[in-house]
Formats: C-alpha cells, sequence, structure tokens
C-alpha cells in the first residue's frame, strides 16, 4: 500500500483498522478472489469509487469474480463491500457518481451504470428505511376499509405495483391513475381509509395535492419517497423513506422505483405475515386464476 500522506485514505486510523479485518478474512481465497482482494489491499480508494467492471478489468479477473471476492471476504455483495470503505473512510462523500453518459457510451458502459444505479439505490434503503415506519404501514393496511394508491409519471408504476400486490393479499385496493378523479376520490375518504403517495422527490404537485384532499379528508397518508424533510414526508402519517444516493438524472428515477418497488414487495410480505387468514382468503378467491410471476 502507498505510504504517501498526501494521499488522505493512507491517513485514515480507522481503514487501516478496516484492512486488517479484511487481511484476516483473506485465507483460502481462490485464485480470482484472491487478486481482487489484493487489489482491495492496495488500492481500497479505487475499489471503493469504481464500478465492478473496472475492478475486475483491473485484477485482471471477470466481473462475478469481484462479487465473489466481496462475499468470500465476508459482505453480500460488492455494493455492502464498498459502503464499508466508505464507513471505514469516514465520509459520506467517498462515492462518486458515475459520470452522465453521453451518446457515444458504450452498451456495456449503459449497463454498468444502470446496474450500479439500483445498487446504489439498494443500499441506501437499507440504511434509511425505518422498520418501526413499516410497521406502522402494516397495522394501517390491515385496519383499513379501503386502500387507494397514486403516483405520477415513474411513479405511476409503483403505485399500480402496490395496488395489484396488496388486492392479491385481500386489501381491498385501488389505483386511479387520472388526477382530476383522484382528487375526488380523495375526498371521499374517511379516517378508516388509506392512501398510499408514491413520489421520488417528494414535490410533486400532483402527488401533493392527491395527498392534502386524503389527509383533509381523515385518511391515515402513507408516502413511498426519497427523502426525509419534503413536502410529502412532512405530510405523510407514515414516511416509508427509501434513502437517495447522488445519481445522473438519467438513472435516477430508475434506481429510486427499484428501491420504491422494495418496499412495497416488503409491505406487502409483511401485510401477509401478520395476517394469513385474509392472504388465504385471497388465494381461495383466486384459485381459477391463471399462475402469476
Amino acid at each position: 500500500m502507498n505510504n504517501d500522506d498526501s494521499n488522505p485514505i493512507t491517513a485514515s486510523e480507522a481503514l487501516t483498522r478496516w484492512l486488517g479485518t479484511v487481511r484476516a478474512r483473506s485465507g483460502g481465497l481462490a485464485a480470482s478472489e484472491a487478486k481482487v482482494v489484493q487489489l482491495l489491499l492496495s488500492d481500497p480508494l479505487f475499489v471503493g469509487t469504481g464500478t465492478t467492471a473496472q475492478v475486475a478489468a483491473r485484477a485482471g479477473v471477470s466481473a462475478p469474480s469481484v462479487v465473489r471476492a466481496a462475499r468470500a471476504i465476508g459482505f453480500s455483495g460488492f455494493a455492502e463491500l464498498k459502503m464499508e470503505i466508505a464507513r471505514a473512510r469516514g465520509t459520506a462523500q467517498f462515492f462518486s457518481p458515475p459520470d452522465t453518459l453521453t451518446a457515444d457510451a458504450s452498451t456495456a458502459a449503459v449497463l454498468e451504470t444502470a446496474i450500479r444505479a439500483g445498487s446504489d439505490a439498494l443500499t441506501a434503503l437499507g440504511g434509511a428505511l425505518d422498520t418501526a415506519r413499516l410497521d406502522d404501514a402494516v397495522r394501517a393496511v390491515r385496519q383499513a376499509d379501503q386502500v387507494l394508491a397514486y403516483g405520477a409519471g415513474p411513479s405511476a408504476t409503483v403505485a399500480a405495483d402496490a395496488v395489484f400486490r396488496l388486492r392479491a393479499l385481500g386489501a381491498r385496493t385501488s389505483g386511479i391513475q387520472d388526477h382530476e378523479s383522484a382528487m375526488i376520490a380523495m375526498r371521499l375518504l374517511g379516517p378508516r381509509d388509506v392512501l398510499v403517495a408514491v413520489s421520488s422527490t417528494g414535490r410533486t404537485a400532483t402527488t401533493l395535492a392527491v395527498a392534502d384532499a386524503a389527509s383533509s379528508a381523515g385518511a391515515t397518508l402513507i408516502a413511498i419517497t426519497n427523502q426525509y424533510g419534503t413536502p410529502l414526508a412532512d405530510l405523510a402519517d407514515i414516511a416509508l423513506v427509501v434513502g437517495g444516493v447522488p445519481l445522473p438524472a438519467q438513472m435516477a428515477a430508475a434506481g429510486s422505483r427499484l428501491a420504491q418497488l422494495v418496499v412495497v414487495d416488503a409491505l406487502g410480505a409483511a401485510l401477509a405475515l401478520r395476517d394469513p387468514e385474509r392472504s388465504r382468503r385471497a388465494e381461495r378467491t383466486g384459485i381459477d386464476l391463471p399462475d402469476i410471476v
């Protein structure tokens, strides 16, 4: 490892200790995995800021070998390894988002950027989502007379997924796509109803108007959004915040949508576990439907 004092990464005692734990886990690695770990030990800054493909190319191994190496030394994958480097270095700014894609970007670069956008979004989700709020959301849906879901633009697909999954689990759930119809429906809600409002920014004007109408009618507002402190998160009774990592505009929506869909999956799974009888009734009702996966 380079011991040049001008390199800020070598000045971190915490990072030095962390690299010691990596060395302690490095016995018995396969040859390709050992190459990745050796690169990590010699240049952790490069590994922490690089993509899977870049690390693989420099180590002279395949991209899957990079992931296997991360798992071999105790991490769930490459994304968690990078997060631990950042924590050891003591800065949330350690990650540099991928460069904005240009017209001459290769298909491989586009794919790698998309993968990283999703990976970073899910990494952020693991640290951002408050599981106590997720429990609150499950209770609200269980007790609701009806659940409505709304989102605009890319968030509409997440709202539609929430409708399908919750309805399949026996919750009376509907989605309303056009704004005018949604506003009318919100004014007819009551204290035993729930609105699931989805917005990455938490500032989409149409979504905020629908959410405000639902709250004014006395319904419970569940927000699925990226950050605390936004108008939607502040308005919500239950904010399911997925976190937000800096991403180029080309990939930000895709990364957020993936994290939001995971939240919907978690909400559905928890609902099924907490209310198995309703889930069984829903299964019996749909017994004549074709298999849907």
